[in-house]
């Protein structure tokens, strides 16, 4: 008697990432069949950089560390809800 162990929930590889005038630009897309969990690991991490980028951009006054912690802290928002998209679909 063989017993199937359930594949964890994997995204869905539909979030999109926008920039541009009214955001019309996709710029990225996240990938099908990343495990959920990878994704939201990724994102933690991400987000954990975003924090100290924004800090130090608005400590030393500096523009482009906080649009750099902008696109971070965007990238980490499409890694979340690409995840949980799988996780639904579970």
């Amino acid at each position: 008697m063989t017993t199937d162990t359930p594949k964890p929930p994997t995204t869905a590889g539909k979030t999109t990432f926008y920039q541009g005038e009214n955001q019309t630009h996709p710029l990225f897309r996240i990938e099908p069949g990343i495990c959920c969990q990878s994704a939201r690991e990724q994102a933690s991490e991400l987000m954990g950089y975003v924090r100290d980028m924004t800090l130090a951009g608005l400590m030393d006054g500096d523009q482009k560390l906080i649009w750099a912690s902008h696109y971070l802290s965007a990238m980490a928002k499409a890694l979340l809800d690409d995840a949980e998209l799988g996780m639904m679909k579970h």
